[in-house]
């Protein structure tokens, strides 16, 4: 289940244990479909890159802003999941297993784009990647509107967050991951990604306000 980009001081708490579960679709559960992949099965790798790529595209959108960045970033990342799987043990939570992976790659990412000018999602992009969303029919559309515009909010306050915050909220308060997981993921401890959480957050809140008092001068 994908989680949307939170408002301020909301948080989507959505735990994954992949590894004890059958992927939707699918017809074995995602131990199986790894021991296969890790043996060399083609067609059970390609099948955990069907029921995965969504979220490590949506996630490495986030934390890297931009769709071509993410895509680039989504491939390296599959790659390296490729090369690495024979080295993943059956006890881990494979979802654990795969952000360590795609938290790497966007830093190494982000290190190569150090000179680009830094791009912030549009409302189009958001709609595309499917963390927003159309009003349904009888839907009161200027709530919508304005909802709408808060989460694009937050995508461009997301985007302008330090690398190691943005990761702490979007692996933490987005994917829905544990603190504990998360301080695993980044090699941090657990208090440091609890402050790097409250710091974020207050900085989310205060660039959308920043914003929201510019645009009501304006």
């Amino acid at each position: 289940m994908e989680s949307e980009i939170p408002l301020a001081g909301e948080v989507v708490r959505t735990p994954l244990m992949a590894h004890r579960l059958t992927p939707e679709g699918a017809d074995v559960p995602w131990s199986q479909l790894i021991e296969r992949a890790a043996g060399g099965d083609a067609e059970a790798f390609e099948q955990i890159m069907i029921y995965s790529q969504r979220k490590v595209l949506v996630t490495t959108w986030r934390m890297l802003g931009n769709e071509e960045d993410a895509r680039d970033a989504t491939q390296e990342v599959f790659l390296r999941v490729y090369k690495y799987l024979r080295g993943y043990k059956p006890e881990q939570d494979f979802f654990g297993w795969l952000y360590r992976i795609v938290v790497n790659v966007c830093r190494d990412v982000s290190r190569k784009r150090q000179a680009r000018e830094r791009q912030t999602t549009s409302l189009d992009a958001e709609l595309e990647a499917g963390t927003l969303r159309l009003p349904a029919e009888g839907e009161d559309l200027e709530e919508a509107a304005l909802l709408a515009q808060r989460r694009a909010l937050v995508a461009r306050a997301l985007a302008d967050l330090p690398e190691k915050e943005r990761a702490v909220v979007v692996l933490r308060d987005i994917e829905g991951l544990p603190t504990e997981e998360v301080a695993r993921i980044l090699g941090s401890s657990e208090s440091t990604v609890r402050v790097q959480a409250s710091s974020a957050r207050t900085k989310i809140r205060n660039y959308c306000e920043r914003l929201l008092r510019g645009r009501r001068r304006g």
